[in-house]
């Protein structure tokens, strides 16, 4: 291994240098601080479990993401996390075990075997809000508010929400009757959004289911697709039609609070199929080409824990919301103090930083670089001043 080798990290692993982890460290506090004003409490959750808790009802996708080792101390296999979601459901469901209404928050590293899209981190900081013990449309619409409160507490603007909902494609699958091999491959073309490859899963199927599951694919756009929707699906999947009711009912409400919020409809959104059981929602930006937050309702996950729960919640990655940030500009700099334990000093300096102020001990002959004032003594009085440029250079 040369020398190069040893400073090199991961691909998709980064580090977050001074300045961009003050400000990601700002905006975390400021979430969190956001997420409790709307009565969120905030959990830690272990950075490592057993997979046993860790990777449980939550599909096979996040088994790929996540890292595993044995414990040397019990020889069951651990999981580093890969999502933070089962971690705050086991602590609703077991360590807390409240009945009601139980709102959750959280913030912290996770680690990825591999990135989730092609210019995505390996290590996302996630952030997030979950409410549990309430399955109606308001505490969808509450966690969908805070969302957007979310990426609007950070700076951004110019927000899409893209709204669906897995019991469209539910219902429109259980009409159709496929086999489950059939079924994998629809799944698997829709998901990617490819007409041929979904054309190629259903060449044996009759031409009237063919041409119900097809019509998913152009179902994305503005409003009209949910009324082309019921036109589709009142006769030949009618179960379809309490999503789209739900769907028409969260935009409402969204829109007539956010109206600044441009909202999507795309009911052929897989997302999360095999764990989400309702709503589910992501937030767009311009410049950003993948969600910048999203997330949904996935009912009973805590079932695996003794307790099934209504759930709903989303997530999103600190280092993402700080790559769409502006730069910010440095506020004023630090103060330079004197090597010295004059009692006067040290009180002094305890004053300054209990006000906010950052006092950098002068431990050589320069002043630290951020250094734009100093601590110099006058008529037996310690007052900050104006950095003799002449020292800070010298």
């Amino acid at each position: 291994m040369t020398s190069v080798d040893r400073w090199q990290l991961p691909d998709g692993v980064e580090e977050v240098l001074p300045r961009q982890a003050a400000a990601a460290e700002r905006l975390r506090r400021q979430l969190l601080d956001l997420y409790r004003s709307w009565g969120y409490q905030l959990v830690i959750p272990p950075l490592v479990e057993f997979t046993d808790s860790l990777l449980i009802g939550l599909g096979a996708d996040l088994d790929l993401l996540t890292f595993k080792m044995t414990d040397q101390l019990s020889g069951r296999t651990l999981g580093v996390r890969a999502d933070m979601t089962p971690q705050v459901a086991r602590i609703d469901a077991h360590s807390l075990a409240q009945s009601g209404v139980t709102r959750l928050c959280y913030a912290g590293s996770t680690l990825h075997t591999r990135a989730r899209t092609p210019t995505g981190s390996r290590s996302p900081i996630q952030l997030g809000a979950e409410l549990y013990g309430d399955d109606s449309l308001a505490a969808d619409v509450e966690i969908i508010r805070l969302m957007l409160a979310t990426l609007a507490s950070a700076g951004l603007c110019d927000i899409t929400l893209d709204l669906g909902h897995v019991g469209v494609y539910g219902a429109v699958l259980d009409a159709a009757g496929l086999e489950a091999e059939q079924e994998a491959a629809v799944f698997d073309a829709l998901q990617r959004k490819s007409l041929p490859d979904l054309q190629l899963a259903l060449a044996q199927a009759d031409a009237a289911t063919r041409d119900l599951i097809v019509s998913l694919v152009d179902l994305h756009g503005d409003e009209s697709v949910l009324e082309r929707a019921r036109e589709l699906f009142s006769e030949r999947a009618p179960q379809a039609l309490v999503a789209i009711d739900a769907l028409q009912d969260v935009a409402t409400d969204i829109a007539r609070n956010r109206p600044d919020v441009a909202i999507y409809f795309d009911l052929a959104e897989l997302r999360g199929y095999h764990y989400h059981t309702g709503m589910v929602f992501a937030a767009y930006v311009p410049g950003h080409g993948q969600a910048l937050a999203n997330g949904g309702r996935y009912n009973d996950v805590g079932k695996v824990f003794g307790r099934a729960r209504p759930a709903t919640g989303f997530a999103t990655d600190l280092k993402a919301l700080m790559a769409l940030l502006p730069t910010e500009e440095t506020g004023q700099g630090a103060i330079s103090m004197p090597d010295s334990d004059d009692p006067a000093l040290l009180d002094r300096v305890a004053a300054l930083r209990s006000a906010g102020e950052v006092v950098i001990n002068c431990l050589s002959g320069a002043p630290d670089p951020r250094c734009d004032r100093e601590l110099a003594e006058r008529d037996g009085q310690w007052q900050v001043q104006a950095l003799n440029t002449d020292q800070a250079t010298s």
